[in-house]
């Protein structure tokens, strides 16, 4: 039986993977008491005993843990931002051309961030294929509900007297300097970071993550772009959809409680949408978590997830 410790199970990544492995009877979770979670020691016995250990940490702590591991056979997958653009690092997003197989023989796996999962689906195999220039300056805007801030959010968001401008949708990261930003320009391959600007709104989980462009920034149209869409996610838990909602819009909680995520390309000959949807602690966390997990274990990489 594989041993699986999860590093962090305080947090919110964290106990969304306790939740989802607690059933799984090909599993058993080493999951360490409140009074010993930081302990050094404690942790590094853990991780010398697990097969497969999830750092649901801070970025410090991620990296320290990773030094409790040095020279353990534990492989380790890490939902922090502290190696995803690491090149000793492999990439946990499977779907990206060759990624697949480096999960499948890494010790070390960075699962993406929950925005840039989104970005990254939608523009790697654009620049990858040709079809959008690596030095094009684009812009991206996206949706996220108030889970994606952690323990502390989820409280102001749910306090019976919270601040009334929680209320309507809040932009952050105004700075332009969202730490989300490295991993997209270069999973992307992209010679200038986007300008992005992620909103947190009212609803507990669920992303819609928009790219905009202008026809005459591509080297093609709007079908060329969904014809790549579904032949290169032709394998995985990323999909291309032209439908949009019953009512004709794009909602962001579409796809709350899933592990998947929808790409749907949308406008006219002149000015397109690239809109990318998926559950910000699912395929943006904890979903993916478990998929890349899924891959090192050479079993189905669906397996425990809500498809």
């Amino acid at each position: 039986m594989t041993k699986v410790f999860i590093d962090g199970s305080a947090g919110t990544t964290g106990l969304r993977i306790v939740d989802r492995l607690s059933t799984r009877e090909d599993l058993e979770l080493l999951i360490l008491p409140d009074e010993l979670r930081k302990d050094a020691s404690a942790r590094a016995d853990a991780l010398s005993t697990a097969d497969i250990a999830f750092l649901c940490l801070p970025d410090d702590a991620a990296r320290e843990a990773v030094q409790l591991a040095q020279g353990m056979p534990v492989k380790i997958i890490d939902t922090s931002t502290a190696h995803r653009t690491d090149p000793q690092w492999a990439y946990g997003m499977p779907e990206l051309t060759g990624k697949r197989s480096q999960i499948q023989t890494s010790n070390r796996i960075a699962n993406p961030g929950c925005h840039a999962s989104g970005f990254v689906a939608l523009i790697a195999p654009l620049v990858e294929q040709g079809i959008l220039p690596a030095d094009t300056k684009l812009s991206c805007f996206s949706l996220t509900g108030y889970s994606g801030g952690g323990k502390k959010m989820i409280a102001e968001y749910e306090s019976a007297d919270r601040n009334p401008l929680l209320n309507a949708p809040r932009q952050y990261a105004l700075t332009q300097q969202h730490k989300h930003l490295k991993e997209m320009t270069a999973l992307c391959s992209l010679k200038t970071p986007p300008i992005f600007c992620p909103i947190v709104a009212d609803f507990y989980s669920g992303m819609e993550v928009t790219v905009p462009l202008f026809a005459g920034d591509i080297r093609g149209n709007i079908n060329d772009i969904a014809d790549i869409y579904k032949s290169y996610y032709a394998d995985g838990l990323i999909h291309f959809s032209d439908q949009t909602d019953p009512d004709g819009m794009l909602s962001a909680a579409a796809y709350s409680g899933r592990d998947d995520m929808v790409l749907t390309a949308t406008g006219n000959a002149d000015r397109i949408l690239l809109v990318a949807r998926f559950d910000n602690l699912g395929k943006g966390a904890s979903g993916a978590a478990i998929q890349n997990m899924n891959i090192l274990l050479n079993i189905d990489q669906a397996t425990g997830l809500n498809v």
